[in-house]
């Protein structure tokens, strides 16, 4: 593993948080997508066009990364931030979420993306939310 990043959910209010955190915080926000400039925005709602589909915040040596959740994402205290991990070992990102998945609930089977050459998502059997990601 090459490193764990919070990320933090939000229910329709990431960009004004983002504000409140580069203030707070000092830091910027690096990237920032919404769901209607990604590959799949011509399929997303207007009520999600201009929504953060995911953005990257740096302060220093500290970083997190944010979203306002896919349609249909019901945030609630307690799903409202995840473990993202990075890989940069196909074999071991596969492993490290077989064995975090034992027990627990798949979200996002281990897949292919427009963004990664692997990412996938699970609640592990205590009700922690995981994040795998490897860049293509």
């Amino acid at each position: 593993m090459e490193g764990l990043i919070p990320y933090l959910n939000f229910d329709g209010n990431t960009a004004e948080a983002l504000a409140f955190y580069e203030k707070a915080l000092e830091g910027n926000v690096v990237f920032k997508q919404t769901f209607g400039d990604s590959p799949m925005g011509s399929k997303m709602p207007d009520s999600h066009k201009d929504r953060i589909m995911h953005a990257t915040f740096q302060a220093g040596p500290f970083s997190f990364m944010a979203s306002d959740g896919p349609p249909g994402y019901e945030m609630k205290i307690g799903n409202n931030i995840s473990l993202s991990l990075h890989f940069s070992d196909l074999d071991k990102i596969d492993r490290v979420y077989k064995a975090l998945s034992e027990g627990g609930k798949a979200i996002m089977p281990m897949q292919e993306t427009y963004w990664a050459k692997r990412f996938g998502m699970l609640i592990d059997k205590y009700g922690i939310t995981w994040m795998f990601n490897m860049d293509k």
